[in-house]
């Protein structure tokens, strides 16, 4: 007989984090600290007129949802939460976290909301939850809601990084609504009134490094604690759930030895955190805010709040606006350090499980598996498949290059397929044209004066700079901040460089930085095809691996804003394109955009909105245009 495919009602729940861990049953939905629980029964708040703006067949698939269920009118109830689907259990998560470097105390899900476990055909057991359906008692001075702007970008972004082959959370749907609330989007006094959305968000589980940190006691510095401090009886029960459900390798193997198999543990998240950031810094993604409340405990990318893929390549690239004036802490550049200080973190939050003393020196292994796994991605990022010491030099100095012409990161790593084998026929017509593409990838003079603008006042700049001369003793409480003073100075330097330039010279000088770097990758090239009798086999091989790590397209800020800028207006269209573009990053040819999936599934939705102002002009692999380079995101 054949199986019937489940339907929304008869989704196979199984909701072990509920029946596992300490729940507060409180119906006092008002902000408070909740102690002894990991989590709070609570229940979404519904909305009205909900409509889908989105979804995503291949993560909803994973719940065993099929189209025809995605076709339904109960579909927009139950995830915009105005419904609750059979079998489920509403809840928020509570946790804590250092942010931006400071222990926050209680924070909690103040927007999302866990709605179970669902068990698959396959027997996978993926969390959900909805992001922007209301109150909790984590919503602190928020109203639990998130707006269509940032539910489109999580929504995307979740998708274009798990199809670039990243680790991270899913996202099923996004439906907005006509309930309104109010945002101050440039924090300057202007609020306005914006749609209620809300994501449906995919997962093994939500637990993060914060989740561990209710039990923190009293921080010396903020004087904030965690709402179960003492309570080892929770820590051990949520480290045991943890590692039986997620690890579960682990505890088959070390479940009699529970030291040794809290310390496997720890050593397992820090591996996967260091081959997650690894994964993100060969991309060119920042995460934007990488607190200890936005790191999986299962290592993979979560939270999506002012993310950002960088266009120019920038080792101090900011994708956080709100973070420019705080040293850059999340910085592209700083974005594995972070992951290892919030290792660091996560270390102290179990140590009464397992002492300092054993997981200290396993945090040495996150710097080792990090350059293992950055190395080996940029080898075949590079097309290189022969180990050679001088590897890291090369590919310093290409980024070097890039950093020198401000390049554009995606656009420049895909091309590189391009350059031939040293020995082919068409070697020089080809290697002519290469250059040629990345001296077209560089900034003109005008986008670099605004590639080097000034973060810091010069006062600000010769304040440090005296501190240090004058007062070496500051030296240690200054070097936080040196190497973005550092950088400033020489954004300054190069400012003056570029006073006087013009586009012709600026052009000259990127091509001979280009050609003398593709000298260095022809001499390195010349190992590779050593010993080989079919080059035109070799070049082909080379150019498939390099396009496999390599993305066409990424989610630019450029092009979630002109999605959002459509949706606003009650299009919708530009979404569903972005991300069917999003579903094939690696592919030479774009899809037929104007094919989509499920042209029917909002067949009775009204469309009165046009597109995006920029719409006609987005070309989704080429250069941002220049009204990019303005957006900010906070």
């Amino acid at each position: 007989m054949a199986v019937l495919k489940p339907t929304l009602e008869t989704l196979h729940f199984d909701n072990l984090a509920l029946q596992l861990l300490p729940v507060d049953h409180s119906a006092l939905v008002t902000q408070r600290q909740v102690h002894g629980a990991c989590f709070s029964k609570v229940q979404p708040t519904p909305v009205v007129n909900p409509r889908t703006v989105c979804v995503s067949l291949s993560a909803l698939n994973l719940l065993d949802i099929g189209e025809s269920e995605m076709m339904r009118q109960e579909f927009v109830q139950y995830f915009s939460g105005n419904r609750i689907l059979p079998g489920s259990e509403t809840a928020a998560h509570c946790y804590c976290g250092h942010q931006f470097g400071y222990f926050s105390g209680q924070l909690g899900d103040g927007a999302a909301m866990y709605l179970g476990e669902i068990l698959n055909e396959k027997g996978e057991r993926w969390e959900i939850q909805l992001k922007g359906a209301g109150k909790t008692p984590y919503s602190r001075s928020a109203d639990g809601r998130k707006v269509l702007r940032s539910s489109i970008r999580e929504f995307l972004c979740s998708e274009a990084i798990h199809h670039l082959g990243i680790p991270t959370t899913r996202a099923g749907s996004c439906i907005t609504s006509d309930s309104l609330v109010e945002r101050d989007i440039y924090y300057n006094g202007n609020p306005k009134q914006e749609q209620c959305t809300i994501v449906l968000r995919i997962a093994p589980t939500f637990l993060r490094f914060g989740s561990f940190e209710i039990f923190k006691p009293v921080d010396n510095q903020t004087q904030y604690e965690g709402p179960s401090v003492g309570r080892t009886d929770i820590l051990l029960t949520l480290l045991d759930y943890t590692i039986e459900h997620f690890y579960p390798l682990i505890w088959k193997q070390q479940w009699k030895k529970k030291r040794e198999m809290y310390l496997e543990f720890y050593t397992e998240v820090v591996r996967r955190t260091a081959r997650l950031v690894a994964e993100w810094q060969c991309v060119g993604w920042c995460h934007g805010v990488l607190n200890t409340d936005n790191m999986s405990i299962v290592g993979v990318t979560i939270d999506y709040g002012p993310f950002g893929f960088m266009d120019k390549y920038d080792p101090y690239f900011v994708c956080n606006a709100s973070d420019e004036n705080d040293g850059g802490r999340y910085s592209y550049k700083k974005q594995p350090e972070i992951c290892k200080w919030n290792c660091q973190k996560l270390a102290e939050a179990i140590q009464d499980a397992v002492p300092l003393s054993k997981t200290e020196p396993v945090l040495n292994l996150f710097d080792e598996e990090f350059d293992r796994h950055y190395t080996m991605k940029m080898r075949k990022k590079f097309g290189l498949k022969k180990e050679q010491t001088q590897d890291r030099e090369l590919f310093n100095s290409f980024f070097e290059t890039l950093e020198r012409t401000a390049a554009d990161f995606t656009n420049c790593f895909r091309y590189l397929s391009n350059f031939p084998l040293p020995g082919l026929s068409d070697y020089e017509e080809k290697k002519a044209d290469v250059i040629k593409y990345f001296v077209s990838q560089s900034s003109t003079v005008a986008e670099l004066k605004k590639v080097n603008r000034v973060c810091y006042e010069n006062s600000q700049l010769m304040l440090y700079l005296m501190l240090a001369e004058s007062r070496p003793e500051m030296i240690p409480n200054l070097r936080k901040v040196m190497p973005e003073i550092v950088h400033e100075l020489n954004k300054m330097e190069r400012l003056k460089e570029l006073k006087d330039l013009i586009d012709e010279s600026l052009s000259q000088k990127s091509f001979e930085r280009w050609s003398a770097w593709f000298e260095k990758f022809a001499l390195r090239l010349q190992l590779e095809k050593a010993d080989v009798s079919d080059l035109n086999s070799l070049s082909e091989e080379r150019k498939k691996i390099m396009n496999s790590v390599n993305p066409k397209f990424v989610l630019r800020n450029y092009i979630a804003q002109n999605a959002i800028a459509a949706a606003e207006k009650g299009d919708y269209s530009e979404v569903r394109k972005v991300l069917k573009l999003l579903e094939t990053p690696y592919d030479d040819d774009v899809p037929d955009l104007n094919a989509l999936e499920l042209n029917g599934l909002m067949e009775n939705e009204s469309h009165t909105g046009q597109a995006g102002c920029h719409a006609q002009r987005i070309i989704y692999d080429e250069k941002p245009p220049e009204w990019a380079f303005d957006l900010q995101v906070t």
